[in-house]
């Protein structure tokens, strides 16, 4: 049986703005990589992480039709987690309603992804982003540059050739994931009505969110900026 080896990640610049998804897709039993990129001109941060699952997901099947294969996901998103694994069979059940009883953010994305992993043998792990996981960081360094409409070059062929011999090594380094706050603000984010967005200087910020039944912080980095929306999405 096969197994796949998945990392995913997205990135938009401000949230809605440009945005790009990286994929890494491994076969163990075939020793092949897979590569796989694209980008939207206004998005979401969370649309391109789930963009780039469903990307791989659908990869896979191309790749095995047959689907005599499991598959492991490495994530550095929470809400992608939670909601493949967790609540996504709540909001099925209720009609793409969240317990509030509000639409369900990314229906559409999420209805694609709870097809693809219907019936499949999938494990998910969550990995901290910008701590060292070579494969983390290659679908990272993906997303961004497409997002940026930057040029890379998309890998396909043999494990034995792919340039990061240690792709799956997933170590990470704890001193990078205890990075202290300090510093210049990195962004600012805000939840109104349900909808996260964010913001690259206070008074952008202060003007979504004065006078209205709202959430806003300050971050100091990307990291910390994506694990809180997806803490707000959820």
């Amino acid at each position: 049986m096969e197994h796949f080896i998945v990392f995913t990640d997205g990135a938009s610049r401000g949230n809605p703005g440009p945005g790009g998804y990286g994929a890494v897709v491994v076969g163990l039993a075939s020793k092949q990589v897979w590569e796989f990129g694209d980008r939207e001109d206004s998005t979401t941060n969370n649309r391109m992480e789930m963009s780039a699952i469903v990307r791989a997901l659908e990869e896979i099947e191309k790749i095995s039709p047959d689907g005599d294969y499991e598959i492991t996901i490495h994530t550095d998103s929470k809400y992608v987690m939670q909601g493949a694994t967790a609540w996504i069979f709540g909001w099925q059940k209720n009609n793409w309603q969240t317990k509030n009883k509000t639409d369900v953010l990314n229906r559409d994305l999420w209805e694609g992804i709870a097809g693809l992993i219907d019936k499949k043998k999938i494990e998910w792990k969550h990995v901290p982003g910008h701590a060292g996981i070579l494969g983390n960081e290659r679908v990272d360094e993906i997303g961004t540059k497409l997002a940026d409409k930057e040029p890379i070059d998309l890998y396909s062929g043999s494990l034995d050739d792919y340039p990061i011999a240690d792709i799956l090594n997933t170590d990470f380094d704890e001193s990078k994931v205890k990075e202290k706050k300090t510093g210049k603000a990195y962004s600012y984010v805000s939840l109104v009505g349900g909808e996260v967005k964010t913001h690259s200087d206070w008074n952008s910020c202060k003007l979504r969110t004065e006078g209205k039944k709202a959430k806003f912080k300050k971050v100091f980095s990307e990291e910390e900026e994506k694990a809180l929306i997806d803490e707000w999405s959820s």
